[in-house]
């Protein structure tokens, strides 16, 4: 396997704890580096098969894995089932969910022959190497993960389990079965992504080097509200999924939440719903959403809503269209995953090899 490294790293700005400053650094001098020579890259990314996925997703996160997909970077994408029951007691229509997740992944571009999409629940030594991982941080670490607190006080359970607390060293194996050294994050994951440096970092110093340490690829998502005007999310029904038509995209669109104001500007401070709703169909158009104001000017909140509902339409149909057609082909996707699974359990046994190895445990 061709070895992986990663950029040197910047030290936090002071006050700046959780390194952000050095981040969004290390992330230009990174996106320079993938133009220049992708294939020192090994991306992991991923989504918990709860629902299907939409907008928000995609201008979020999906359409960049496709970007660095067709720069030339190597692309694991992991579907999370073990990881939908950190905040649930079962995971319900888990097959229907990973379908549908795959389904998304390929209909955007995902390509399976340049990317290997699994789940997993198929990879047994991926999830091995949480025991020795555990090992390697201290209780009160998990404890006062700001990740792991929110999600805790988020959780849909009275009583949170154990695998929510373990949530970010599970994140490390995903991350490091397959020695990625490169990780697209929000700025809320990257707490997650340190105990995934920590846990390389420890490992190598114990046991001897093994793992790369991964970098953070921050993104500058925008953020786009639910027709509620509140966090769009699948649990919440206030998102349009990528999966959804387009009458059911124009209905939602029609009760989007706005405001009393009749001539439409761009102000996400003071008038957030309408800012929602222009940068949307500024995404889909690929102009300045204060462009979109200006040629709506005073014909209101209607012809707003139309503006978006035509812009989304149109930048999906080609995804729908793609979407429709390998929805016909349930083989082909089971095709994809089994592949995927096997492309993903091949790398994961070698790295629980030289895991073994490193921690004389090889028998």
């Amino acid at each position: 396997m061709t070895t992986l490294t990663t950029a040197p790293v910047p030290a936090p700005a002071p006050g700046d704890a959780l390194g952000t400053s050095a981040a969004r650094t290390r992330s230009a001098v990174l996106e320079r580096q993938i133009r220049e020579n992708p294939g020192r890259f090994r991306v992991l990314t991923g989504d918990r098969p709860t629902g299907r996925l939409h907008l928000g997703h995609y201008f979020g996160t999906l359409h960049n894995r496709v970007r660095l997909q067709d720069l030339g970077v190597e692309l694991f994408v992991i579907i999370a089932d073990y990881q939908v029951l950190t905040d649930r007691d079962v995971a319900d229509d888990l097959t229907g969910h990973v379908e549908e997740l795959v389904l998304d992944h390929l209909a955007i571009g995902v390509d399976p022959e340049r990317s290997t999409v699994f789940t997993h629940s198929a990879v047994p030594a991926l999830n091995q190497l949480l025991l020795p991982f555990l090992s390697l941080v201290s209780v009160a670490e998990l404890n006062r993960n700001p990740t792991v607190k929110d999600e805790i006080a988020h959780s849909r359970q009275s009583a949170v389990s154990g695998l929510m607390f373990t949530y970010p060293v599970h994140q490390a194996a995903d991350i490091l079965f397959c020695k990625a050294n490169l990780v697209p994050v929000g700025q809320d994951q990257l707490p997650h992504l340190e105990i995934t440096r920590t846990v390389a970092r420890r490992f190598n110093d114990r046991y001897g080097a093994v793992f790369p340490e991964p970098d953070a690829l921050l993104s500058d998502a925008p953020l786009l509200l639910g027709t509620d005007g509140t966090k769009m999310s699948k649990s919440r029904g206030n998102a349009i999924a990528l999966a959804a038509d387009a009458d059911e995209t124009a209905r939602l669109i029609k009760g989007a939440k706005t405001d009393s104001e009749r001539h439409i500007s761009y102000d996400p401070a003071g008038r957030p719903e309408v800012a929602s709703l222009l940068l949307l169909a500024a995404l889909c158009q690929g102009r300045a959403p204060e462009e979109v104001a200006a040629d709506i000017g005073s014909a209101g909140a209607a012809a707003l809503k139309r503006t978006v509902t035509e812009s989304v339409n149109e930048y999906l149909a080609p995804i729908r269209s793609r979407r429709a057609e390998y929805a016909r082909d349930r083989a082909y996707l089971r095709r994809v995953l089994r592949e995927g699974n096997e492309r993903a359990r091949s790398v994961a046994d070698a790295t629980l090899a030289e895991v073994r190895t490193a921690m004389n445990s090889h028998y």
